[in-house]
């Protein structure tokens, strides 16, 4: 059975302790291979590697870095069929989505990277005829970096390939769900010659290998996108360090469909905004709002087509759903499904976990799955619930659905249909939400800000955001003589 290994230094190495744990190909539900069980003593060792590297990669002329980075870039692309497949096993998601989604963001992000470092400047202030202000931006030292398992690659490259644009070196940590990218992405920065120490993955659980990062005086600044509990002890441990945080967390987005929508166009794009990658992307538009007099018409039409998903085996190309990520979170979203039932809520489609037949018969599949006939401020409608479950209810003014969309502890994304571009303009700017998306979804401008409102997070990623999170400016002030 493989054994993943960790990269520190330059080199694939084992656990210090010797320890590993089981990773589950989701789809078949047993164990495929094995990743280290980290523990302190290997995040010291990281963190070792990474100081020692340090000062020669910030002094690393940035066509340089960028030059090392674009050859990463053309790495991962060689290799995209490879790594889709890897991460299809993984991460149980269709194969044809790793490859038209995942890997290609992968390159994307270290592409981005590359050559956004060429063209990154700062500001200039002068005091008429007193003084002139400039800044510098230099990098932060050692950070850290943590990602979650629902877009493995995609995230995991997302966050380090600022980071190492800017000249800081990374002690990173991969979701222990989906290893598997981030292991063979060490092997491509080796064959790319980044140089030793530049980059560190430790695989592990979050309490020893997270938490290991997160305390650690040297790691200057954490990046770490995943669960809001998990962010909200992340930032109570390290604001008190005075670490930079940036923490891209949970979200509850509501889908706002007016009457006077492009009709098609929405139901196409709401069936993907509801159920891509199993509902498991932070930004699905899981609460559902429909103006009164298209309300009966979506229903039905949207309660026809998701009928029609098939859920199956990843490899297959007419599957449009593959499985969850594990068992625990199988039995999470189930939960939720009974809980909303509970609250007097109506199954229209799905609710039940797929049993398939052959290979398949054990794996964690779930029904795509519609709820109609809850409350605004039930609890299935207000927490987050990540997989393919998605609430319907009509509205009838917009007063009334901005309560209802902004109600939620969370303000990471929203999506509105309509054609009235003032209503679009106007119901964008009010309702709370870090990104929003008008007659489209998850429509991505790499240069944009990205990140939430309230508890979906901390700070912002995304093109210069970036940058700036991975530098400290530094204003010089020299007076005129």
């Amino acid at each position: 059975m493989q054994k993943i290994k960790n990269y520190i230094g330059g080199k694939l190495v084992e656990p210090s302790n010797g320890q590993y744990l089981d990773n589950y190909n989701p789809a078949i539900g047993s164990v495929y291979s094995l990743i280290p069980d980290s523990t302190s003593k290997d995040v010291e060792l990281a963190v070792k590697a990474a100081e020692k590297a340090s000062e020669a990669w910030a002094n690393t002329p940035a066509k340089e870095r960028s030059d090392i980075m674009s050859k990463i870039a053309d790495l991962i692309q060689r290799d995209l069929d490879k790594l889709a497949q890897a991460e299809s096993i993984d991460n149980g998601k269709p194969l044809k989505l790793a490859k038209r989604v995942d890997i290609p963001r992968a390159v994307d992000n270290f592409s981005f990277f590359a050559t956004a470092i060429l063209h990154f400047s700062s500001e200039a202030h002068s005091m008429e005829g007193i003084a002139l202000n400039y800044t510098l931006r230099e990098p932060i030292g050692v950070v850290g970096c943590i990602s979650p398992w629902n877009l493995p690659l995609y995230l995991f490259t997302w966050k380090i390939a600022p980071a190492i644009a800017a000249g800081n070196c990374v002690v990173a940590k991969p979701s222990e769900v989906t290893p598997m990218t981030a292991y063979l992405l060490s092997e491509l920065c080796i064959e790319a010659g980044l140089p030793e120490g530049v980059l560190n993955i430790v695989h592990g659980l979050g309490p020893k290998v997270g938490s290991a990062m997160t305390k650690h005086k040297k790691i200057k600044a954490i990046s770490f996108t995943g669960g809001t509990k998990t962010g909200e002890e992340i930032a109570r441990v390290a604001a008190p360090m005075f670490k930079k945080l940036s923490l891209e967390l949970g979200g509850k987005n509501p889908n706002i469909i007016f009457a006077d929508c492009d009709y098609d166009k929405m139901l196409k794009t709401t069936i993907h905004s509801s159920f891509a990658n199993q509902g498991q992307i932070c930004l699905c538009g899981s609460r559902i709002f429909i103006e009164r007099p298209i309300y009966d018409k979506f229903k039905e039409d949207f309660v026809k087509k998701v009928k029609q998903l098939i859920v199956g085996d990843p490899d297959g190309d007419k599957t449009n759903l593959g499985a969850v990520v594990s068992e625990a979170h199988m039995n999470k979203v189930l939960s939720y499904i009974k809980l909303a039932e509970e609250e007097g809520g109506t199954i229209l489609a799905g609710g039940k976990r797929k049993i398939l037949d052959g290979k398949h018969k054990d794996g964690w599949f779930i029904e795509p799955t519609i709820i109609e006939g809850l409350s605004y401020d039930c609890r299935t409608n207000q927490e987050e619930i990540f997989g393919p479950v998605v609430t319907i209810m009509p509205f009838d003014t917009e007063e009334e659905v901005l309560k209802y969309a902004n109600s939620t502890e969370y303000g990471l994304a929203a999506t509105i249909w309509t054609e009235d571009l003032s209503k679009a303009h106007r119901v964008a700017d009010l309702v709370e939400s870090g990104i929003v998306w008008v007659n489209c979804w998850l429509v991505r401008d790499l240069r944009t800000p990205f990140g939430g409102m309230k508890n979906s997070g901390v700070g912002r990623e995304g093109g210069f955001e970036a940058l700036r999170f991975f530098t400290e400016p530094k204003n010089i002030c020299v007076k005129w003589a």
